[in-house]
């Protein structure tokens, strides 16, 4: 056999973009367990996986059955072409048809929400065309009935892309919405608290921010600097999935907007990220993908935690059998 790097030496991938690789596809099409339509039960912990269309209430209620969630979380195509590529999967269409296709997805996120919820929408800008479709889409929310803006949040990815003529672009977009009155819980982050100031007077005595501070290290604000963006090296990678969201910010979303036992749902499962940190926050997760494909790695993904503990397949192939 020849003769493997080692993790720490690996520069690739093992297995190419799955929305672009038309010839991959059909290889691995044939060990999705689901069909367009099918949903999948996790028999321990009763999560779903579906291969449903996010915009189409019969799929919607299909999964959802009489159930609602108190969280949705939400990674719709960013309506770029992502990486100099199109695809099917990431490609670009007319604004108007985006637009379009974002009206029907939000009012099913609503269809599949409690009364009292959270929706967390991650989103592109592109600066080539005016920034569409993010200023398109925080118009197109103020038109929709029960969701109102909470915040709006950057995460900051270490990696960047750039130009000689301009700034490097390291950031990605991450809007929160809430309808009626849902559960939030503050959470922290993990970098230390080390400058003192913002003093305030407090029975008579002057005293500066980390006396008062409820924690050693600094509470989670709308800018994430403390993530890592996903790529080959980290063993949550799931190679082939071009838009992964890191582990970390899905369990800091899911932990501050959900308690345990909630339902929380992911219309666009992609690498199954949602699902994997419901499962160790201890929330159900239904979550589904209009690609058969991306509803396997999620599946699979789940049933690896589950065998050894591992989040991810750095740069191994999900699908060993095509080796």
């Amino acid at each position: 056999m020849p003769h493997e790097a080692p993790d720490n030496q690996r520069t690739t991938e093992r297995l190419r973009r799955l929305d672009t690789d038309a010839a991959l596809r059909r290889r691995i099409r044939p060990l999705c367990r689901l069909a367009p339509g099918g949903v999948w039960e996790d028999p321990e912990r009763g999560h779903r996986v579906g291969v449903l269309d996010a915009a189409c209430g019969a799929d919607v209620a299909r999964i959802m059955g009489d159930g609602r969630a108190r969280l949705v979380i939400a990674d719709p195509p960013y309506n770029l072409e992502l990486g100099g590529r199109r695809s099917g999967a990431l490609g670009k269409r007319s604004l108007t048809a985006y637009l379009e296709f974002s009206r029907r997805w939000v009012e099913q996120a609503a269809a599949m929400s409690a009364d009292d919820a959270h929706l967390y929408v991650w989103l592109g800008a592109d600066w080539r065309n005016g920034y569409q479709p993010l200023p398109d889409f925080m118009l197109l929310m103020r038109e929709q009935p029960g969701f109102v803006p909470r915040n709006f949040i950057t995460l900051r990815n270490q990696r960047g892309y750039g130009t000689r003529t301009n700034w490097m672009w390291v950031r990605q977009e991450l809007l929160h919405y809430v309808r009626g009155r849902p559960f939030f819980q503050v959470v922290y982050t993990d970098v230390p608290k080390t400058l003192g100031g913002y003093y305030k007077d407090i029975g008579g005595r002057r005293t500066h921010n980390l006396e008062r501070g409820l924690a050693p290290t600094l509470r989670a604000g709308n800018v994430w600097v403390d993530i890592q963006q996903v790529f080959y090296r980290l063993e949550e990678n799931v190679p082939g999935c071009y838009a992964q969201k890191p582990l970390k910010a899905i369990r800091r979303i899911i932990e501050s907007s959900s308690r345990p036992g909630d339902l929380v749902a992911d219309g666009f499962a992609h690498a199954g990220t949602t699902l994997l940190a419901g499962e160790l926050t201890g929330r159900q997760v239904y979550t589904f993908d209009l690609d058969p494909i991306f509803a396997e790695i999620t599946i699979r993904r789940l049933e690896r935690f589950r065998q050894s503990g591992k989040t991810g397949w750095q740069w191994r192939s999900p699908f060993p059998e095509i080796e």
